[in-house]
């Protein structure tokens, strides 16, 4: 092959030897092009797809106005970037290699480590150990002090659901340790498992740019694993994005049908018993629907089924109120809505009868409370406050978990995501309060705004999804041992 051939096949944008160009074998001694890069105009949260031809493919990012092109070679866009607007100095988004354009050498130098950091922001098992037990405050490029794991993310158009379940599972100890330390590019993980790791060790970065973080990268690839369902131009449910986004997880990762066969089911995974027996015609009418009971006499089918979440049931609001009670909110104790799971209150679903009584616990353990349903005309949301305890709630009323003396019965609560507004897409809004293991300060987070509240304020929220975990059933001073 002629030189010349040679050199045009290597300069092909989309041809894999392009990232071997080296028109100078050799680096300078002094890298003149270095003090033209900007921080501040770099945001590495986006997609990593080309500006110009939208590939995803050998893509750079130029470090002094922070866009992405694809290739280097003389034939690329990031070629012609460098030529156009006098931009020398880029970095490979996936080798995190620095090359000087349209010279072609590699930069090795230890001032662009931080900003190799902040693209691939890595934390060893021993920082991550650290993170429950102490509050460190960092600062980003405008000297702005920010929480690391407790910043703000962007609400691109509607994607606040996602926020509010995102914040969540990055706060519960065994997911986010997970997917800090993974390396999931290494192992052929899908796209969706790739970034939420990348978007948890963002949020957790001790050395960031900037004191936020915008899951971008992630909304696209949730729209496109779920086809469409959920995007982040429409408000969608959080219960029903969190039910798909931990499914989807745990398929991604490797689970199967099977106890304890991904993270997600290791952390999350119960088991509810259901006994079932059929509605009688005498039972059906109307003056014996409050008074169904199992006839032991008949057929009872018992299942056992595996959950993610506990579905809790609020009374009815009330539908018509006197002039004096027009402004009084119902208010309903957690306990009164748990007992659905004693396996003695009976309820009538789909012409059956049923009771409900949890087999095994898990150790993180996420209600919902049911505030939304549809009828043919519009959605209604259930506005009644629930009053449940921050610490200390005993589950062993509701369970008969023959392994429960290894996680503990009793429940603290870690996150509380609610609901504020009207029922409808758009018209309401989620946000999240959040605990900090180590110092037990509480901080809401909606978006981009993170601030400290009182354990007492979260009573006053519409609370949805709460995520809850065990201790051992010793306390001393309040306090799980």
């Amino acid at each position: 092959m002629e030189p010349q051939a040679k050199r045009q096949r290597v300069n092909d944008t989309n041809s894999p030897e392009n990232e071997a160009v080296s028109v100078q074998s050799t680096q300078p001694s002094t890298d003149l092009y270095l003090d033209t890069i900007n921080r501040h105009m770099l945001d590495f949260d986006f997609e990593k797809v080309c500006s110009v031809s939208l590939s995803h493919i050998n893509v750079y990012a130029c470090l002094v106005c922070g866009k992405y092109y694809q290739g280097r070679g003389k034939t690329s866009h990031a070629y012609f970037h460098s030529i156009h607007k006098d931009h020398h100095v880029f970095i490979n988004l996936q080798t995190l290699k620095v090359y000087v354009l349209p010279d072609g050498y590699e930069v090795k130098d230890a001032s662009l480590n931080d900003i190799k950091y902040v693209l691939n922001p890595t934390l060893t098992k021993e920082e991550v150990q650290r993170l429950d037990r102490t509050l460190n405050t960092s600062y980003d490029l405008n000297n702005k002090k920010y929480l690391p794991g407790f910043v703000g993310l962007n609400n691109v158009k509607a994607n606040d659901y996602v926020n509010a379940v995102v914040q969540a599972l990055v706060h519960i100890p065994p997911i986010r340790d997970y997917f800090i330390l993974q390396d999931f590019d290494n192992q052929g993980r899908s796209q969706l498992v790739t970034r939420f790791g990348a978007l948890v060790r963002k949020m957790w970065n001790p050395k960031a740019f900037k004191g936020q973080v915008s899951p971008h990268e992630l909304l696209q690839e949730i729209s496109n694993a779920s086809h469409k369902r959920f995007k982040l131009t429409e408000q969608s449910n959080a219960i029903d994005f969190l039910s798909w986004f931990l499914n989807t997880l745990h398929r991604d990762l490797g689970g199967t049908k099977k106890r304890n066969s991904s993270i997600i089911c290791r952390t999350f995974q119960g088991e509810v018993q259901i006994e079932s027996q059929s509605i009688s015609p005498a039972e059906a009418s109307p003056d014996k629907a409050d008074l169904l009971s199992f006839d032991e006499d008949r057929e009872i089918t018992t299942t056992r089924t595996p959950f993610l979440f506990l579905a809790l049931d609020l009374p009815p609001a009330p539908l018509y109120q006197d002039e004096a009670e027009k402004n009084i909110i119902p208010q309903v104790p957690l306990v009164n809505i748990l007992a659905k799971y004693d396996g003695k209150r009976v309820q009538e679903s789909a012409n059956q009868k049923r009771r409900y009584h949890i087999t095994r616990l898990p150790r993180y353990l996420i209600f919902h409370i049911k505030r939304f349903n549809k009828n043919n005309w519009t959605s209604e949301k259930n506005p009644t406050i629930v009053n449940f305890p921050i610490k200390n709630i005993d589950m062993a009323a509701f369970a008969t978990d023959p392994e429960a003396e290894k996680i503990g019965t009793h429940y603290d609560l870690l996150a509380n995501i609610s609901h504020e507004g009207k029922p409808d897409a758009g018209e309401g809004s989620y946000k999240i309060q959040v605990r900090h293991t180590g110092t037990q300060q509480w901080y809401q987070i909606q978006d981009l705004i993170v601030e400290e509240i009182m354990p007492e304020m979260i009573f006053l929220s519409e609370s949805y999804i709460q995520v809850r975990f065990a201790f051992h059933n010793v306390y001393v001073n309040g306090e799980p041992c």
